[in-house]
């Protein structure tokens, strides 16, 4: 009997030691209880009460993640308090909790001291998620074009002049390497929607430690954030003209960091004739913290992609039959096929109390064929490169910060490139192959200076080299073999900006940028064989003012931009009797433009049946015009700048609900579009609207689910989503979608 009242004592002793912890969530903004938020560990799933409490185990130091359909994401790691309080962020923030990377270290976007732009994960999911051309499209100052599916083009103030197909005149990095090629074209076609969480666009001239292009910097995010346990999910979409969508992913905590897999299918019948397109996607991401201070990424990104080239259409064409091909591009099979395979490695680390570094890493390489009506190209390429920056940050006294970044990047790339005729959609003889060499490294250094009363003074500068080696193996029209170079002098990108804080939630900016972008490779070496290396690089100057702010209790926020860049060479494209698009040098232009954003919450909290409902509205006023451009007798000075609209506006409201409903409504408006140097042909105005409603939820602690559904072009405006300028033949015209419609249903699994 003594023996057990003994182990009866004991046991009373240890249910007297076992304690549990009361985790209170609530809304950061409003200070009210969130209910139905998802704290999961790795072997643990546990949701709120309608007060935001719930009870977690002390006798375990371990982290869970906190999660909630209308709010970010966060980490909780369990400590001696039996009483704590977390308070999550609405996924609609203000500009002080706005959070990015542009011209240094991560800060709010009310610190920033450039016209940098967020596009969270929740505006990119606000359309059908097949691309990022909507939800770009929203953002002031940007345009993103789509004139084939998968076909893409991105424009910062005007930058795409140059881009028949492409992406050019931007740079881009992904999971902070770099993306864009040497030669400064990026394939952002071999990326998947759901390849890219979110994405900080740096508009105007970024020289100073981007290197090359006068158009700007988009730094694009994949979703390696902590993972603690599983999670398996799949989603499938279908859509008008045969679009179906299928996605299967995993994610899995791993000792110290965390993995993600996914692989993605994507096809289409496409609108118009010669337009299909299919593209099958595998990405591998992981993320290692490998100390307190150190955390080292690495992912590996393959694409098979496939799609048609309908071609551009008279007007006349138009209006017989907007869904046709262009004449000619059925037989000739006008089309692409690419393989690409992309290795990354990210590491940012400490260096102790003052200095941190960043150092990044890639190898790629792709196959690319492409029939087309004119011809057939085969490509094959390969290319490596990397960057990395050291940054220093002190107090020099107890009124001046200072914050020092240096680096260098480097880039390098091979190709082998064939030209062949056309016959019934078949590579027939060879007419040219080239060996083509490219070469581009800069270096950067910047400092901000915190001085008092609130100013900050941001002074950087890079040297940029660049050079194109092109060995000319077989060229049949003269019989001859030869090696030609382009060596661009260096050129020195500087930029200067002071900001002033009005308050801690108001800011001013004043900023001065010189900026430079030579040819690509592709404008260099034509697809009829010539070699244009008197091609100069555009170069022009950029002024700039800002304004940030929020208001009535960070409900309203608004960031408007005013600048005027002087660019001297631009670029741009004229095609030749057999449709050969060619470049030219165009003398100078004058870009004058205003860039307003606004966005207001009218409903706000975290209890109730509408937690949230939202408007935005964006503007882009692009005022550019030729300054003195003179081609033969014809002189164009004066007229406005071919392929840029100057008026464009996106509406959008958003609602969101306690029980999962939500909605999202767009408006979009373009003004018209000179399509020829000579402003005698125009796209008209046009006008789209789209929805999107659906409905997502926790099902149990390891179910979630969302269904959703929507219509685009809602009125079935007749519009071209991109245009050929100055064409051969009055072929302007690439038909958009009419009305259409998509639906979706996703399924993840938490385990």
């Amino acid at each position: 009997m003594r023996i057990i009242f003994l182990v009866f004592l004991s046991l009373l002793s240890l249910a007297g030691n076992a304690q549990d912890i009361h985790l209170t969530i609530l809304d950061k903004s409003s200070g009210r209880p969130v209910p139905d938020v998802l704290v999961k560990s790795s072997d643990d799933q546990k949701t709120t009460d309608l007060n935001g409490v719930v009870i977690l185990d002390a006798s375990r130091k371990i982290s869970y993640v906190l999660s909630h359909v209308s709010y970010i994401a966060s980490i909780y790691k369990t400590n001696d308090s039996l009483e704590d309080t977390v308070y999550l962020e609405p996924s609609s923030l203000a500009l002080n909790e706005i959070v990015v990377q542009g011209f240094g270290s991560q800060k709010p976007l009310v610190d920033q001291p450039a016209a940098i732009s967020h596009v969270s994960k929740k505006a990119l999911a606000r359309f059908d998620e097949t691309s990022l051309v909507d939800a770009f499209n929203t953002v002031p100052g940007i345009r993103m074009e789509e004139r084939a599916p998968n076909s893409y083009r991105i424009s910062i103030r005007g930058s795409s002049l140059r881009a028949p197909f492409g992406v050019r005149n931007v740079k881009v990095y992904w999971n902070g390497i770099p993306y864009t090629a040497p030669d400064g074209t990026t394939a952002l076609n071999l990326l998947d929607f759901s390849n890219i969480s979110q994405a900080d666009i740096i508009k105007g001239p970024a020289g100073s430690i981007y290197g090359a292009g006068n158009g700007g910097v988009i730094r694009l995010k994949s979703d390696l954030s902590d993972v603690q346990g599983g999670k398996a999910s799949a989603e499938f979409m279908g859509g008008a003209f045969g679009t179906i969508r299928y996605r299967m992913g995993l994610q899995q905590s791993i000792k110290n960091g965390g993995m993600s897999a996914s692989y993605v299918r994507q096809k289409s019948d496409g609108f118009r004739d010669q337009s299909a397109s299919d593209r099958k996607v595998f990405q591998w991401g992981s993320s290692w913290n490998t100390s307190s201070n150190n955390t080292l990424n690495f992912s590996i990104l393959y694409t098979d992609l496939y799609y048609e080239l309908p071609g551009a259409l008279t007007a006349e064409q138009m209006a017989e039959d907007r869904t046709q091909a262009r004449p000619g591009s059925e037989d000739k099979n006008a089309s692409i096929t690419q393989k690409a395979l992309f290795t990354g490695l990210n590491y940012d680390y400490s260096l102790g109390q003052h200095w941190d570094a960043e150092t990044s890493g890639y190898v790629t390489t792709s196959d690319f064929d492409n029939p087309f009506n004119t011809d057939y190209k085969k490509e094959s390429q390969f290319g490596y490169g990397g960057r990395t920056r050291f940054t220093y940050k002190n107090n020099l006294s107890d009124n001046v910060t200072i914050e020092w970044i240096s680096g260098a990047e480097y880039q390098f790339s091979k190709t082998t490139a064939d030209n062949f005729g056309n016959v019934g959609g078949k590579a027939d003889t060879l007419r040219f192959s080239d060996d083509l060499f490219v070469q581009q490294y800069f270096l950067f250094t910047q400092a901000e200076l915190g001085l008092p009363g609130d100013f900050y003074l941001t002074a950087g500068i890079s040297q940029n080299n660049l050079k194109y080696d092109i060995n000319r193996k077989v060229d049949v029209s003269t019989g001859l073999a030869y090696d030609r170079s382009r060596d661009f002098d260096p050129v020195w990108v500087p930029r200067i900006t002071l900001l002033k804080k009005l308050t801690a939630d108001q800011s001013v900016r004043a900023a001065v940028s010189y900026g430079f972008s030579p040819p690509t490779i592709d404008e260099v070496r034509t697809n009829e064989g010539s070699l244009n290396l008197d091609l100069e690089a555009e170069k022009g100057t950029n002024y700039e003012l800002g304004y940030r702010a929020s208001f009535w209790n960070k409900r309203v926020n608004t960031d408007i931009t005013f600048f005027y860049f002087k660019l001297d060479q631009t670029i741009t494209t004229y095609t030749n009797p057999v449709g050969v698009v060619l470049f030219r040098n165009a003398g100078e232009t004058d870009q004058k433009g205003v860039e307003f954003n606004i966005n207001y919450d009218l409903i706000k909290q975290s209890t109730g049946v509408v937690n949230q409902l939202s408007l935005q509205h964006s503007y882009t006023g692009h005022f550019f015009k030729f300054k003195n451009y003179r081609q033969g007798e014809d002189d164009y000075s004066g007229n406005d700048l071919t392929g840029v609209a100057p008026n464009t506006l996106a509406n959008t409201l958003d609602l969101n609900t306690s029980f999962g409903f939500y909605m999202n409504l767009t408006h979009q408006f373009v003004d018209e579009v000179p399509l020829n140097d000579e402003n005698t042909v125009y796209q008209e105005k046009y006008n789209l609207v789209s929805s999107r409603i659906g409905w997502r939820r926790l099902l149990s602690t390891h179910w979630e689910l969302e269904v959703y559904g929507g219509i685009q072009n809602l009125f079935d405006e007749q519009y071209s989503r991109g245009n050929d300028l100055n064409p051969y033949g009055q072929r302007y015209y690439q038909p958009a979608l009419g009305r259409n419609g998509f639906a979706c249903l996703k399924l993840a699994f938490n385990y």
